[in-house]
């Protein structure tokens, strides 16, 4: 989409930045002949009319809440658009980073420097809610530092303006799991004290290079946040009680904005606030997450769905709820739950590592009686051509397939199978009929199946932006050393570094025994080749299927190796 012009007037330029609703790219206005930033909504391509519509809505809520606020320090927006049967925001380019691309390079920020941020940022808030907008989702990633120290607070996405409830679900949490505040995840309605707790987690990180709640699954990161306290900031200095202040589980314990401007006021001069000492909250007791350690909590909180242990599974989302759990384990295989699991942020030391299965584990509907057996058929043979071999509804429409297996690695894919260009840039061959599915987005991670038989055998591939790690083989070991105490029977068969189209990679196999309770139970294996592109992109390539059915599934998993192309070759 280079070069192409928008609306007559916006010329694209490059992209600087992307995530699961939307790409970002720097213009030219041809009419008043300056550099702006236009929000492409990539999203509404890939969803159904209903969920379309409410996208749509949120885009031009988006512009509506941004306009509202008058402040330097929030993103200006210009115009809003329609172009290509999709909205397009144009706003204010702001040469600069992101404060998640600082700790992602420093691994962390220096706590004056960070309470000056956390200063304007908190400016931009007070503008937003006089202006009658909470922001909801604000987060690192969401926080620009301009070239010349100027801070920004963006994307209003899934802002909320006053007295408007149209465009999200009865019920439906939205925004990034480990920014949620307490009495958010618990299902209650949001206020200014909200957007004010989300900052202190976001200044958490950015001083201790790590999120203070998040933990191997938005499920237990979400019982983290409602039930622990933040580990004792090491790094934070005079920024240390103001951010315990901010992250005072109950609204009411927290200090309002006025308050707070005054603590990092102190805080950016290097002057520890006494005031903030007043809203230190009182230790919970149950198990604390240490600053350092990998731990996590699996209590239970009392919301919708059932998890494998016997408790409740929250309901959240980023812009759509999760479906309960159904399988034995919040973590780990069950049925297309399996550890598939795309990867974690990238090789800043200081940071927690996240398990890769970062939707929770959950075993997706559709299994059709007796269709396994047909499904198989295809997958061991890859011959039929009808089409049929697809189990079950998708949520997104199914990729484009090409039948010229032409440009794969090295010709060794089956004549009979199909290049399917996957909505997100790659390509992948599988044999005809497979369905796709997404299995989630979080952040930076993306993951999604495809299958011929709704789940018994699956090929993920996972997508990682900004990894944890700074090579596959040492987040390999991470995860196994997380699954083995969630699953049964695990065995590896093998796990070693390996070098994958030139790239250094790590190879993983293993078998387990699924429960009773998932929709596929029984012994099954599994083989991943997880490795880090040229750009930093962290890649995983899942295959698992039934034990019984391995000496099939290890010859197709090498082929879909050999045809795979992380960015499709037009």
């Amino acid at each position: 989409m280079q070069g192409q012009l928008v609306a007559g007037r916006y010329r694209l330029a490059d992209s600087i930045g992307s995530g699961g609703m939307g790409r970002v790219w720097r213009a030219h206005d041809e009419v008043l002949h300056r550099a702006v930033a236009i929000k492409e909504l990539t999203a509404a391509l890939y969803v159904s009319e209903s969920d379309r519509e409410r996208l749509l809505a949120r885009t031009r809520a988006e512009a509506r809440a941004a306009a509202r606020i008058n402040h330097s320090a929030v993103v200006t927006v210009h115009d809003v658009l329609e172009h290509d049967g999709r909205p397009w925001i144009v706003m204010e380019l702001v040469e600069g980073y992101s404060l998640a691309d600082a700790v992602k390079e420093r691994g962390r920020v220096e706590p004056v420097e960070a309470a000056r941020i956390g200063l304007w940022v908190l400016r931009a808030l007070r503008a937003a809610h006089s202006a009658g907008v909470l922001h909801r989702d604000v987060k690192p990633g969401n926080v620009l530092i301009g070239h010349d120290g100027r801070v920004l607070l963006t994307d209003f996405g899934i802002a909320q303006i006053e007295g408007d409830t149209t465009i999200t679900r009865t019920g439906e949490v939205v925004g990034s799991v480990d920014y949620l505040a307490p009495e958010r995840v618990r299902g209650h309605d949001p206020g200014p004290a909200s957007d004010l707790w989300a900052l202190g987690a976001t200044l958490y990180t950015a001083v201790e290079g790590r999120s203070p709640f998040r933990r191997t699954s938005p499920l237990t990161t979400m019982q983290a946040v409602v039930e622990e306290e933040a580990g004792e900031p090491r790094y934070a200095g005079p920024l240390g009680p103001v951010l315990r202040a901010l992250l005072a589980k109950d609204p009411a314990d927290r200090p309002d904005a006025t308050e707070a401007e005054h603590m990092l006021a102190e805080a950016a001069e290097g002057r520890r606030s006494h005031s903030a000492q007043a809203y230190v909250p009182t230790q919970h007791g149950g198990p604390r997450y240490e600053t350092g350690t990998g731990g996590h909590h699996t209590g239970h909180t009392g919301h919708t769905g059932t998890n494998g242990f016997g408790g409740t599974t929250p309901r959240t989302g980023s812009a759509t709820p999760y479906p309960p759990v159904t399988g034995p384990t919040t973590i780990g295989p069950t049925g297309m739950g399996g550890p598939g699991h795309p990867s974690a942020t990238a090789p800043a030391p200081k940071k927690r590592r996240r398990l890769r299965t970062a939707l929770l584990t959950l075993v997706l509907a559709a299994v059709v009686g007796g269709g396994a057996a047909f499904a198989y058929q295809q997958w061991d043979q890859g011959r039929d051509t009808g089409g049929s071999g697809s189990v079950g509804p998708s949520t997104s429409p199914s990729p484009s397939a090409s039948s010229s297996p032409t440009g794969n690695a090295n010709g060794n894919v089956p004549a009979s199978w199909k290049r399917y260009d996957d909505p997100w840039g790659f390509s992948v061959y599988l044999p005809e009929g497979w369905s796709r599915k997404v299995f989630g987005v979080d952040g930076d991670i993306r993951q999604v199946d495809y299958t011929p038989d709704g789940g018994d055998h699956f090929v993920r591939i996972a997508i990682d932006t900004s990894p944890d790690f700074a090579d596959a083989y040492s987040h390999q070991l991470n995860l196994e050393g997380q699954l083995t105490k969630r699953i049964s029977d695990y065995h590896r068969v093998r796990l070693e570094k390996n070098t994958y189209r030139d790239r250094p990679g790590g190879i993983w196999e293993y078998t387990w025994t699924e429960g009773t309770a998932a929709d596929f139970p029984g012994p099954r294996r599994a083989v991943e080749e997880t490795y880090m592109s040229a750009e930093g992109t962290e890649y995983a390539i899942y295959v698992s299927s039934p034990a019984d059915d391995w000496a099939t599934t290890s010859k197709q998993f090498k082929s879909v190796l050999q045809g795979w192309q992380e960015k499709t070759q037009q």
